[in-house]
């Protein structure tokens, strides 16, 4: 078998003879993002954009030897779900999908659990007690409100709610789709800033894993929201199908689920905006290609960001805090932020500052309290001779008592950390991210810098499952305001030039400096690379 160069997608669903939803939609939605997709038919149905006439079920026979078949040289890296017309083939599937998972425990599973169609009709006559044995073997179910108030017979408008009910069926995470607003969300939906009306919010209750790094909570299962206006089209025929689908390719690809639903919406709103303002008949939803355009990104939504604005203090956040200058008060004299060295210890701070660096951060771990104070009150007075900025990772407190330029924090300490109080002290505040969803949401809280990594491996932190990459970084860029933006992880001389050439702001290097024969040679380097750059 030869390795694919493409992610591989199985869709097992109906074939829509319209060509607009079912696996049809799925095949034009892999392609245009770069998967190959691999079809079984679970059913041929009979329908257009008026009217479905009848469903006709796939024998299971046919669909085992298919399945067998492709496992012999196509093994999948996500297997999305779509209609499942009656009993034998659900358990078919969850027969298939349970052996295989023992096996292959890498391999992904989103479900649509695909039920009435839009034109009026329903698909099968399954219930939820037929469909508990596949649920189990679910990674991320995606069904619209009223999917969702089917799975667990209930008419609550709280999503959460739903959400939790479907999470306690079996499956890892359920993305509610949008197109209206429920109960509490008319709430979460503030920071959007638009009218409830005309907002379509998308909410996500996610199963925390090791791969996760933004662990916001102690509690198992973390909360994403996204916002978007509405799109006013007719042409939207398979976009439920077209969701799952892309999620599935985004997911393929190696992107986390709150990454995957992200570019998911993005990707949404693109082809529905494609056909905006046409209501000649119900169209066929648009497929058009990988979202980079920040317009079609969607507002995140998060506790984090409505706290703020409770707070009133999102507004005042709003200010810009110009990291660019050179002190606190002087507006005049912009300059970049340069090279950022990230150490840990005041050896290499002593070592550092006579090199004519713009910033540094130091990030200090496994002290006590009253070790941490004194590290910091020194660090920050020998600093002041120097116009290198010092940020101090974490220790917020510690930083805004011994005045400090700034504090760097992580998506762990979103939650905790009292950022307004950080703003009125009148230190910088930078923030880490790992993927388009969190910095998109860290943006929204206008730091004085955003920080994206790893974009390669790197020695100084486990961050299995939050490898960026290049590609990855450039398309994040994409979404930049005028925050500066610092590349973190694993950077080195030779992969510097690489980075910079997605014109990032500037990059973070640890062992590249303190690991090196020459440390101060080492920064003249990449000051070099820079100034080039």
């Amino acid at each position: 078998m030869t390795k694919p160069n493409k992610p591989i997608i199985w869709t097992i669903s109906g074939s829509d003879c319209s060509g607009g939803a079912g696996i049809a939609a799925d095949i034009k939605t892999g392609h245009v993002l770069g998967v190959e997709v691999c079809h079984l038919s679970t059913a041929n149905t009979i329908q257009n954009s008026q009217i479905l006439l009848s469903v006709n079920p796939v024998k299971v026979e046919i669909l085992a030897q298919q399945a067998q078949l492709l496992l012999n040289d196509k093994i999948p890296s996500v297997i999305k779900i779509g209609l499942l017309v009656n009993e034998e083939q659900v358990n078919w599937l969850a027969d298939f999908l349970e052996t295989l998972k023992q096996q292959y425990p890498q391999i992904k599973v989103v479900y649509d659990p695909v039920g009435h169609a839009s034109v009026g009709g329903k698909f099968s006559n399954l219930s939820v007690t037929q469909l508990k044995s596949l649920l189990k073997l679910v990674d991320v179910i995606t069904p619209n409100s009223k999917e969702a108030q089917w799975l667990v017979a209930s008419s609550s408008i709280q999503v959460k709610s739903l959400a939790q009910e479907i999470i306690a069926l079996g499956v890892k995470s359920v993305i509610i789709k949008g197109g209206h607003v429920l109960g509490e969300d008319i709430a979460r939906v503030k920071c959007a800033n638009i009218e409830a009306h005309k907002v379509c919010f998308d909410y996500c209750l996610h199963t925390l894993t090791d791969d996760d790094s933004s662990k916001m909570s102690e509690d198992e299962t973390i909360e994403y929201g996204l916002c978007s206006p509405k799109i006013d089209t007719h042409y939207s025929h398979g976009g439920g199908c077209s969701f799952a689908s892309a999620l599935a390719s985004f997911i393929a690809h190696g992107h986390l689920v709150r990454d995957a639903f992200t570019l998911t919406k993005a990707f949404i709103n693109q082809g529905l905006s494609e056909n905006v303002g046409k209501h000649d008949h119900y169209g066929a939803f648009t497929q058009t290609y990988w979202p980079t355009d920040k317009n079609s990104f969607p507002v995140v939504s998060s506790n984090i960001n409505l706290k703020y604005q409770e707070l009133s203090a999102f507004q005042s956040l709003g200010l810009k805090q110009n990291i660019l200058n050179s002190n606190n008060t002087d507006n005049t004299n912009e300059q970049k932020l340069g090279l950022y060295p990230v150490i840990d210890s005041l050896y290499w701070l002593k070592r550092l500052l006579p090199l004519g660096l713009q910033i540094i951060q130091l990030r200090i771990k496994n002290k006590t309290e009253a070790e941490l104070d004194a590290i910091i009150a020194e660090a920050v007075d020998l600093a002041k001779p120097y116009k290198t900025r010092l940020f101090i990772n974490d220790y917020w407190q510690l930083a805004i008592k011994h005045g400090a330029y700034g504090v760097h924090i992580g998506q762990e300490d979103l939650q905790t950390t009292p950022i307004e109080q950080i703003h009125k002290a009148g230190i910088r505040l930078g923030i880490s991210t790992h993927g388009c969803y969190e910095f998109l949401l860290a943006q929204q809280l206008r730091p004085s810098y955003l920080a994206i990594g790893a974009i390669y491996p790197t020695k100084t932190k486990n961050m299995t499952g939050q490898i960026q990459g290049v590609a990855n970084l450039a398309d994040i860029l994409n979404l930049a305001t005028d925050i500066p933006v610092v590349a973190i992880g694993g950077i080195n001389h030779e992969r510097a030039p690489e980075v910079l050439a997605t014109g990032v702001d500037s990059i973070a290097v640890v062992t590249a400096i303190t690991e090196a024969e020459n440390p101060e040679e080492s920064v003249k380097l990449f000051q070099k690379l820079l100034g080039n750059a």
